[in-house]
């Protein structure tokens, strides 16, 4: 996998969860289907995390963070949409400059030894972090859902 095919799929992830979540408004970041789930502001503020656990935890000699509570309280003490989606797209563009800045060979050098991906080359994280961003941007929709609203197609405009 070259680093344009990296930025590439950090670019299309972006767009899809952009656009499928895009109903979810300002005054929407405080909903959650239920109590003690994340709220939209915080599924949003998950995602971008996220983008950031897995870059960090691919060019660390010591692996992948494992402190989830602190990761879980720092998501959920967002309450702004608006500030997670900031969140989500500097997380991208970190993400994509990560990737132009690390030669394929780089990319292909294995994870450290632990129990996330370890010895798969770094490059398998494109795909686990394109997989955990559609498995948001899906609970996202169905927020929307419960909310009445009527969440666009992720793939194209319509």
């Amino acid at each position: 996998m070259t680093p344009n095919d990296i930025a590439l799929s950090l670019d299309v992830g972006r767009d899809y969860f952009n656009r499928s979540t895009r109903e979810l408004k300002e005054e929407n970041s405080s909903f959650a289907p239920a109590p003690g789930m994340f709220t939209a502001a915080a599924q949003v503020a998950h995602v971008a995390q996220t983008i950031d656990w897995f870059l960090a935890g691919a060019f660390s000699d010591k692996g992948f963070d494992m402190d989830f509570e602190r990761m879980d309280k720092e998501v959920r003490g967002c309450a702004s949409i608006e500030a997670a989606r900031k969140w989500f797209n500097e997380a991208t563009d970190r993400a994509k400059a990560a990737a132009e800045a690390h030669s394929a060979a780089e990319w292909a050098v294995p994870l450290p030894p632990g129990p996330i991906m370890g010895g798969l080359p770094r490059f398998a994280i494109v795909s686990a972090l394109t997989d955990h961003t559609a498995h948001h941007r899906g609970a996202l929709t169905v927020y929307a859902r419960l909310l009445g609203k009527v969440p666009p197609m992720p793939y194209m405009e319509m």
